[in-house]
């Protein structure tokens, strides 16, 4: 990195090229017909991919095949869309929603085929903010929650009864700002995740070191205030993830290329910083890297996390007896350049890595026994991949 700390701005970010898009099989608003390999009868994975789109209006939306075997991805199709940073699915697995990550932010969503195929496009709506980058959706299926980075807000967004996105019931405008002066001249809403129960949401602010935590009225579809949970000055709080348990949540330092395990009481809607612990090797420099994403598996027994920079993913051992203590395990190569997003399988045997650099999305194997990463076939091409989403079997 030529000694200079890779810290990329939001609005640096939207403007980095990257592969082009040419060669790609596009269609006008839905996805062509399945042509990816089908392994074993009706197994096949269905997996779809963000990116930002670089000006280029046909880029988008990728929909790929998954072989149920070696998990070797082949892109069908992409659906056109408007910087589509972050996809999340509805618990029917029959709409797809997307984050427009612009200026005047946007979440659209898309109806889907059984098979996965996307049939048509059910609307857009403002997501309350500007530069959307995460949304995710309450367990009732009547709202979903946007994080808008460069506002410093986060909305709610009533979903009508088709799925689609309507009006904006809300929206939450953080105020504050952190030690950093790059990335910390203010708010700057990064996640947006509900409690296993739907009663919470955690919101996770970049730019002020904080994550808060609101109570949802669901029939109302308001937040109101709650507990904030004050990480370290300067780490840059990016994402976070519950441990299955419910009671520990994981907290994701961009800045800093941290992992803060913290309790959280679900009666009382409070989160406690308990310990925090590197994931970086001990002998890598930290200035050109910054973390991106955190998964725990299913079992609860292991934590992933990625490192931009140093293009690695992390694996962490979580203690059996307190799942609040950490210990980073081993570090395996991204697959790409910039891993930014990361996500299972349904089985989870294994772990893709949309790496936005090398504009590729890599697949790596994963040994359920130690947690360890090793290289699973060759990489998708898929300019500026930001955001990995597989939904098929078992999910």
């Amino acid at each position: 990195m030529n000694g200079q700390r890779y810290r990329p701005t939001r609005r640096t970010v939207l403007a980095l090229a990257g592969a082009t898009a040419a060669g790609l099989a596009h269609a006008p608003g839905a996805a062509a017909r399945p042509r990816g390999p089908e392994g074993r009868r009706g197994r096949r994975l269905r997996v779809y991919l963000g990116a930002y789109t670089g000006g280029d209006a046909a880029h988008g939306i990728g929909v790929a095949s998954a072989d149920p075997d070696t998990g070797a991805l082949r892109l069908e199709s992409v659906v056109p869309a408007e910087d589509p940073s972050f996809l999340a699915l509805s618990a029917t697995r029959r709409v797809l929603y997307a984050v427009n990550e612009v200026e005047e932010g946007g979440v659209s969503a898309y109806a889907l085929a059984p098979d996965g195929a996307v049939r048509r496009f059910l609307g857009r709506s403002p997501s309350g903010g500007a530069h959307p980058c995460h949304l995710a959706l309450h367990p009732g299926g009547r709202h979903l929650f946007t994080a808008d980075y460069t506002s410093g807000t986060v909305g709610v967004v009533a979903l009508r009864p088709d799925g689609a996105p309507g009006e904006v019931v809300q929206v939450v405008r953080y105020t504050g700002s952190g030690p950093d002066p790059e990335r910390q001249d203010g708010p700057h809403a990064h996640m947006v995740l509900p409690d296993p129960a739907g009663r919470r949401l955690l919101a996770v602010d970049l730019g002020t070191d904080t994550v808060h935590v609101h109570r949802f009225d669901a029939r109302r579809g308001l937040l109101t205030d709650g507990a904030e949970a004050r990480m370290a000055p300067g780490s840059g709080p990016r994402h976070l993830a519950f441990h299955p348990s419910g009671r520990t949540v994981y907290v994701l330092g961009e800045l800093d290329s941290t992992l803060t395990s913290c309790a959280y009481d679900a009666a009382r809607g409070t989160l406690t910083p308990v310990a925090t612990v590197p994931i970086l090797p001990k002998d890598a420099d930290p200035i050109p890297s910054t973390a991106a994403e955190v998964l725990v598996s299913a079992d609860g027994r292991f934590v992933y996390a990625s490192n931009r920079g140093h293009d690695t993913v992390t694996v962490l051992a979580v203690d059996a007896s307190d799942t609040t203590r950490l210990r980073p395990v081993s570090h395996h190569p991204s697959g790409g350049s910039s891993p930014r997003h990361l996500a299972f399988d349904p089985a989870q045997r294994l772990l893709y890595t949309a790496n936005q650099h090398s504009g590729t999305v890599a697949v790596l194997r994963r040994d359920p026994v130690s947690g360890a990463l090793s290289p699973a076939g060759e990489p998708l091409a898929f300019p500026r991949a930001v955001c990995v989403l597989p939904a098929g079997r078992g999910r």
